[in-house]
């Protein structure tokens, strides 16, 4: 399997040997971080613009971090510092970009579909770092790379997602991933957060959350995206904790080996209890780490490298 991509857009459009590909490609680049030099000159020479237009911590830190690995020279935008608040229109902006020579843009925006508008437009290539409710790709890619180094595979595995389904993009991604390869996604949250519309993508909805826990090998937990919200979807963020929230009583009715993760951030004491998030079952903080490797791998093959054999290589 060779990537033929000039872009990173969404997981729906990827198959599972394509998924399958990044992973295997991580994997490579999470041995190269395990060394005393941590650099590759696999992006030398080439520009990358991160194009933040919504905020950002884990995401914006890990691309840069995973450019200044793989040696790119970089440019980091804030949409507050720069013209998009006089008015510039995002194409203008981005061509302006492009015209200073960079290769890649790296871009978060809350307009689901700004990237694949980006990707028409310029020449330059275009990964999408979380596009409003739609995708997050490189998300799904990190939490797929992480199971399957806890869970050595997907076939039989079952999955829940847990809280927030309908304005999260790391839930649609993740499921388009996790279903691709193999494993049985449930997703779970109240009825105005987890419509039944989502069984149209092949996963089963629930509404009772000791159900959609029972069975699981791994949990993922995901925040309330209040910022995408129009409408009060709950009474309160006292009465969801109440009812959906993983606390230490519900995580026993569990498998004993069941993994909780989380994409962050998290919203401690609401989706999750912290001796929950900080015990010796969660994967959260691993998951960032696994972020980096994940990430070099994608701007590693998107460059036009041929796989995880060419990163051992060189």
């Amino acid at each position: 399997m060779i990537w033929h991509r000039k872009h990173l857009l969404d997981i729906e459009s990827l198959s599972a040997e394509e998924i399958t590909l990044v992973l295997d490609t991580a994997r490579a680049f999470k041995a190269v971080g395990e060394r005393a030099i941590k650099k590759v000159p696999a992006l030398r020479g080439k520009t990358v613009v991160n194009l933040f237009v919504e905020p950002s911590t884990r995401t914006r830190i890990s691309f840069e971090l995973s450019e200044q690995r793989l040696s790119a020279d970089i440019i980091n935008f804030t949409a507050e510092a720069s013209s998009l608040k006089k008015g510039e229109t995002l194409k203008d902006t981005a061509r302006n970009l492009e015209a200073l020579n960079a290769d890649f843009i790296v871009m978060r925006h809350t307009a689901a579909g700004a990237p694949h508008f980006l990707a028409r437009v310029l020449n330059a290539s275009v990964i999408n770092a979380g596009d409003g409710a739609h995708e997050h790709p490189t998300q799904a890619l990190v939490d797929a790379f992480t199971i399957r180094e806890h869970k050595g595979k997907f076939a039989g595995l079952n999955v829940t997602i847990l809280s927030d389904i309908l304005y999260s993009r790391v839930a649609r991604s993740d499921l388009w991933a996790l279903t691709k390869l193999g494993a049985t996604v449930t997703l779970c949250g109240p009825s105005t957060l987890a419509p039944r519309v989502f069984e149209q993508m092949g996963c089963r909805v629930t509404h009772d959350v000791e159900e959609a826990i029972a069975d699981a090998d791994i949990i993922n937990l995901l925040r309330i995206q209040h910022e995408r919200q129009r409408k009060t979807m709950f009474p309160s963020l006292g009465e969801y904790a109440s009812l959906f929230g993983l606390n230490k009583a519900r995580l026993a009715r569990a498998k004993p080996d069941a993994l909780i993760m989380h994409p962050g951030p998290i919203n401690r004491g609401v989706e999750i209890d912290s001796e929950i998030a900080d015990s010796s079952r969660s994967l959260i903080l691993e998951q960032v780490t696994n972020g980096l490797a994940v990430r070099m791998a994608v701007l590693f093959l998107v460059n036009g490298g041929k796989g995880p054999q060419e990163v051992a290589g060189g």
